[in-house]
């Protein structure tokens, strides 16, 4: 069905990603997750191994927290050596195309803190504009991404409505997922 590729640096203490993926998981069987942390703590990417998962699969999914408004570092390493020319784009470059790209992720801070003139002067869409561009350069269908808000333990939300929120989520994400299948 779809390729989950994880980056979260500290999965095994999260509250609201391990919950979206244990959710998906425990709902959806054909749903393959690539903890990217977890495979290269190092950061030594495979990237024809990771090109060979994202061949076997129609929509690729990008979990992860939303870290000082982008995505967490492995992941944007993960784009550079895995994203190849010739392979996500250049004049062959087109092994991407017609996939589905979608980001999901979660966003410590409240909603009211993403507009203008709130604590961080942008709405969420805005931050995610190389995301598109992404998708656009490696011919890949973009997906508005989805995502929820007061995920941090440490801005004081609890984790029983940060877990009720990543099941929600988990369920709006396998609703788009079977939407795409």
């Amino acid at each position: 069905m779809a390729l989950i590729i994880l980056a979260h640096p500290n999965i095994k203490n999260s509250v609201a990603n391990k919950t979206v993926i244990e959710e998906l998981q425990k709902n959806n069987t054909d749903i393959e997750v690539r903890d990217i942390y977890e495979l290269y703590p190092d950061f030594k990417i495979d990237p024809k191994a990771e090109q060979q998962a994202l061949l076997k699969h129609k929509t690729i999914v990008f979990q992860y927290p939303f870290y000082w408004y982008n995505m967490p570092a492995i992941l944007k390493h993960w784009f550079d050596v895995v994203y190849e020319y010739q392979f996500a784009f250049g004049s062959k470059g087109n092994k991407l195309e017609g996939k589905n790209f979608l980001s999901s992720f979660t966003i410590g801070g409240a909603k009211k803190e993403y507009k203008t003139f709130g604590e961080h002067n942008f709405r969420i869409h805005e931050f995610c504009k190389n995301l598109e561009q992404t998708a656009y350069k490696s011919k890949m269908t973009y997906i508005d991404p989805i995502y929820f808000y007061e995920t941090s333990l440490t801005a004081g939300f609890s984790s029983d409505d940060i877990t009720v929120k990543a099941k929600n989520h988990a369920r709006k994400l396998l609703a788009i997922l079977n939407d795409l299948a």
